[in-house]
C-alpha cells in the first residue's frame, strides 16, 4: 500500500511540475496531449501537430499515424521533409505507379527526406505505424493522380 500511495504521490509530483513549467521557455507535449485529426485524402491516416503550423510559414514538426493496411497514394509534397520512423516498420515507394510490393521497409529509427515536388507513397502493412515528420512550410500534399503524373 505504501508504494502504491508513494507512486500515485511521485506521479502528481511530476505532473504538477510539468504543468508549471514557463512555455516561453519549453514548449512540452505529452503522447497524451495529440489531438490527431483524420487524413480526408486517405481514410486510416491520423496526423497530429507538435509544433508549429505546417499550413503557414516557418518551421514545424508533425506526426502521421498510419493505421495496418493503409497506404496514402502517390503523391508531392512542396517542400522538403525529413521523417523519422517512432513506431513499427514503415513501407515508402517512389514513382507515380502504386506498386505497394515495391515498397522498401523503414525499421523503427529510420530516417528519410521526402524532396519537394517529387512523387511518393507509404505506409503500413500490417501494424500501425508512427513517423515524425518536420520541415518548413508552407506545407501541402498534391495527389500525383490531380497533376496527371499516375499511370
Amino acid at each position: 500500500m505504501n508504494r502504491l500511495l508513494g507512486a500515485t504521490l511521485l506521479a502528481l509530483s511530476l505532473s504538477v511540475q510539468a504543468a508549471d513549467l514557463d512555455q516561453s521557455v519549453m514548449l512540452v507535449k505529452r503522447d497524451t496531449d495529440l489531438q490527431w485529426t483524420e487524413n480526408p485524402m486517405a481514410p486510416g491516416i491520423k496526423m497530429a501537430v507538435l509544433y508549429g503550423n505546417p499550413t503557414g510559414a516557418g518551421p514545424y514538426v508533425i506526426r502521421v499515424r498510419f493505421s495496418p493496411g493503409t497506404m496514402s497514394p502517390p503523391h508531392v509534397h512542396p517542400e522538403e521533409r525529413q521523417v523519422v520512423v517512432l513506431k513499427g516498420t514503415w513501407w515508402v515507394g517512389t514513382g507515380p505507379n502504386w506498386d505497394r510490393e515495391a515498397t522498401v521497409p523503414m525499421p523503427p529509427g529510420s530516417f528519410a527526406v521526402h524532396h519537394p515536388g517529387k512523387i511518393h507513397y507509404d505506409g503500413a502493412k500490417d501494424e500501425e505505424v508512427t513517423v515524425q515528420i518536420s520541415g518548413v512550410g508552407p506545407s501541402g500534399t498534391r495527389l500525383a493522380s490531380e497533376l496527371g503524373q499516375t499511370k
